[in-house]
């Protein structure tokens, strides 16, 4: 072919998602500050007692800056929980897969008290709670989509609950004993203070022998 009569071929679109570019990413990071700023003021001001101008402020922007994420303060809200909810689920997988897969009821108890504990009482732990104490500024679709996640969360403690009660390991009704160590597990953000209560794993172990009988053969992996 001549080449005064070739036509240059189509450049290639990569494969894959675009990449984003600088001011998507930035807005991308904006927005987790946004999240992180909410959920830290909801938690310890209230959703009715912060504006949208406190949530602006600690992140550097104009009042009006939220508003370009975030079409209300209730849908600010809402996102918080929501992000919750599935970093919940996450950290929660990754307790369970780091413990073996073979280890027993109790210990598989342990890891994913241990695990909620970090959730509501470690660093960053400011927006489980925030769903705890706000569940009822939100509507009751989103409190439906929440509760999905919730049960997703929630579905790895049955069936370790069950061996437990088959064990003889439980204390008291299964069911009951569920809605009843959820209750105690999260009440404990109302009085836990991290610069004076004990350490998690403490907590943890306090919290493991109020709700199952465990054989003394079993604690702290005493031969």
């Amino acid at each position: 072919m001549d080449a005064s009569s070739a036509v240059a071929a189509p450049a290639k679109r990569p494969r894959g998602r675009p990449r984003k570019t600088l001011a998507e990413r930035d807005d991308g990071n904006r927005r987790s500050e946004l999240l992180r700023s909410a959920a830290r003021l909801f938690r310890r001001k209230g959703f009715d007692a912060t504006s949208t101008r406190d949530i602006a402020a600690a992140v550097g922007m104009r009042s009006g800056s939220p508003f370009y994420h975030f079409k209300t303060k209730g849908a600010l809200l809402y996102a918080v929980m929501q992000e919750g909810m599935r970093s919940a689920i996450g950290r929660q997988r990754q307790a369970l897969e780091a413990a073996a897969p073979v280890a027993d009821p109790v210990e598989r108890l342990r890891a994913l008290v241990r695990s909620h504990f970090q959730i509501l009482l470690g660093p960053g732990s400011d927006f489980v709670p925030v769903m705890l104490y706000e569940w009822r500024s939100v509507s009751a679709r989103q409190r439906m989509a929440l509760a999905e996640l919730q049960g997703e969360y929630e579905a790895p403690w049955l069936p370790v609950l069950q061996a437990l009660a088959r064990a003889g390991l439980l204390r008291g009704d299964l069911k009951l004993a569920r809605l009843l160590i959820f209750g105690a597990l999260n009440w404990s953000v109302q009085w836990f203070d991290r610069r004076q209560a004990a350490h998690l794993d403490d907590l943890t172990e306090a919290a493991v022998a109020l709700f199952i009988a465990v054989p003394p053969a079993t604690r702290n992996g005493a031969p």
